[in-house]
């Protein structure tokens, strides 16, 4: 009697989905959207408001959703699943904990929504996932009168809270001798060393952030973000955690270079990169991959010490790309941030339901 195999791939129909999800307020009023392709033709859109939820929340909705509507096509079809939240992602492929609860429950209604082992994962610039984020504000421009009353507002309801958020401080490293030069450096580049004044600037910052009086210290392990911190920590005397989640964009073949000299040698790709937060220098990453890459740490911070105030020495495009997320601004808006060498930009993340506010971005005390 022959084994059982399994279904036949090779007559399994392929399927590609694309999901998404937002919530105003975060959490506030929450959709999903969600499209589901087959040789590259378009076989359903789905989008529905969900409540309240977090964004993490409701992207996890619009996977779950596309996934039960390619199980009604076949069950035994494979599936390409893309998506922009690097979180999700990596979290369905089993390389990330789960540690929220909700999301939790819904991962496992993922994974029984359609056979596991014939769902691939694959994130995607948010640029590129502009159909499924459509279909999301389509749902939630739709219902807006449903959710209206129960908009979170900060000023208004997190001011009189009881709730401890877990409090993270960004600092960046100090000057080095590029940093005059407005030469690049990147997370894998030449590496420099703090110069005389960056050296003073983190002597500076390690007075106000003692004042502050952090629980946990994280680093990236870079030179000069290692001396930024070794000098802080001889203020607030905590252990330092070096991290690589931490360091900063990689600026590929333009590392070492000043702004002049990529203008001259790269005019066409400077115009992108400037123009673009999903392009990328030649080897190097797109301010869409910083945030991807860090944005996940962040929420790990807030999971792992809630109540907690944390500090965080690491870099200029790092610091953007979060406050860019946390306010919930295009990543373009980076392009209009300036985080100073050696300053503080504060964030909260609340335990309870995930909302997270910017406090406070570049300040010198």
């Amino acid at each position: 009697m022959p084994a059982n195999l399994g279904p036949d791939l090779s007559m399994a129909r392929s399927f590609v989905i694309s999901a998404d999800g937002g919530s105003r307020g975060n959490p506030g009023p929450a959709a999903y959207g969600a499209v589901v392709s087959e040789n590259g033709k378009i076989l359903h859109e789905l989008f529905e408001t969900i409540g309240i939820a977090t964004n993490n929340v409701a992207e996890y909705n619009g996977l779950l959703a596309a996934l039960r509507k390619v199980n009604e096509l076949d069950p035994t079809a494979t599936v390409e699943a893309q998506m922009d939240s690097k979180l999700v992602v990596e979290q369905m492929s089993g390389r990330w904990q789960i540690k929220h609860p909700d999301m939790r429950d819904l991962a496992k209604q993922a994974q029984q929504a359609h056979p596991p082992q014939l769902v691939t994962y694959k994130w995607i610039p948010r640029d590129l996932n502009s159909h499924a984020d459509r279909l999301a504000n389509k749902a939630l421009d739709g219902d807006t009168n449903t959710f209206a009353p129960r908009q979170i507002n900060f000023l208004s309801e997190r001011l009189v809270s009881n709730e401890t958020p877990t409090q993270i401080f960004l600092v960046r490293h100090g000057e080095t001798v590029l940093t005059p030069e407005r030469r690049f450096s990147g997370g894998d580049g030449s590496d420099p060393e703090l110069s005389e004044v960056g050296i003073a600037q983190a002597e500076e910052v390690a007075k106000a952030i003692a004042i502050r009086k952090p629980d946990y210290f994280f680093a990236s392990p870079l030179v000069r973000t290692r001396q930024t911190a070794e000098i802080i920590q001889k203020q607030v005397k905590l252990d330092i955690e070096f991290d690589t989640s931490w360091i900063e964009c990689s600026f590929g073949e333009w590392d070492g270079l000043s702004v002049p000299e990529v203008q001259a040698l790269y005019p066409s790709e400077w115009e992108k990169w400037v123009s673009s937060s999903s392009y990328a220098a030649s080897g190097g990453e797109s301010y869409e991959q910083v945030a991807a890459r860090v944005e996940p740490a962040l929420t790990n911070l807030a999971a792992d010490y809630p109540g907690k105030k944390i500090l965080v020495v690491t870099h200029n495009y790092v610091i953007k790309a979060l406050a860019a997320r946390i306010i919930e601004a295009p990543l373009e808006s980076v392009f209009h941030l300036d985080v100073a060498p050696c300053s503080i930009t504060t964030i909260n993340i609340y335990p309870s339901d995930g909302l997270r506010v910017l406090k406070g971005l570049s300040a010198k005390s």
